[in-house]
């Protein structure tokens, strides 16, 4: 069976470098037989998490926005991507609201996530993942996959700030099809 693989884009500009990048990491994935699906979170309508706890009782959110379409979605997933360019020092606002919605995944400390991949996708408007903020990212990332269960299966990253600066760096869409690929196969 081949590996189900979602990719979440955090970035408002739908067409920019996140949006390329994962675009990559889609093409390596697919090219190596895995079944990709890409959701762009900024076109989407994903409330904040009310802290109402029902969830926690019930395993389900009942806040009806189009977390209730990617929730199959993600927990169906083999793999996960978080696509989100580094603003103010981490990922967007988009990705961290449906990030914080996850929780409805849990009930008891019973993670649905456990035993699942994620990997990052993170261009930043800086020289590197240090001066950029985007370690930040990766920290919480990493921080929320030890919480949960879930293998942080690979990052791709680089300097990128305005559309188009992904599309003149070859090495660096190299290392997103290669990302993708690897999701695909990876046991």
């Amino acid at each position: 069976m081949p590996e189900n693989i979602i990719i979440l884009k955090g970035s408002p500009r739908v067409n920019g470098n996140t949006a390329t990048l994962a675009n990559q990491v889609a093409a390596g994935a697919k090219e190596s037989g895995a079944e990709v699906e890409s959701f762009d979170l900024h076109n989407m309508n994903i409330q904040p998490c009310d802290a109402c706890d029902t969830c926690q009782e019930t395993g389900v959110c009942i806040i009806n926005d189009d977390m209730q379409t990617l929730y199959p979605k993600i927990g169906q997933a083999d793999s996960i991507v978080i696509a989100s360019p580094v603003y103010w020092f981490t990922i967007t606002a988009q990705m961290k609201l449906c990030i914080d919605r996850w929780y409805a995944f849990e009930s008891e400390h019973v993670s649905q996530l456990k035993g699942k991949k994620i990997a990052l996708v993170l261009p930043y408007g800086d020289t590197d993942l240090y001066t950029s903020g985007g370690i930040n990212a990766v920290h919480t990332i990493e921080a929320m996959c030890r919480y949960l269960g879930i293998e942080f299966a690979g990052i791709v990253h680089g300097t990128a700030m305005d559309v188009g600066d992904a599309e003149k760096q070859p090495a660096l869409l190299e290392d997103a099809f290669k990302l993708g690929q690897k999701l695909a196969t990876y046991q």
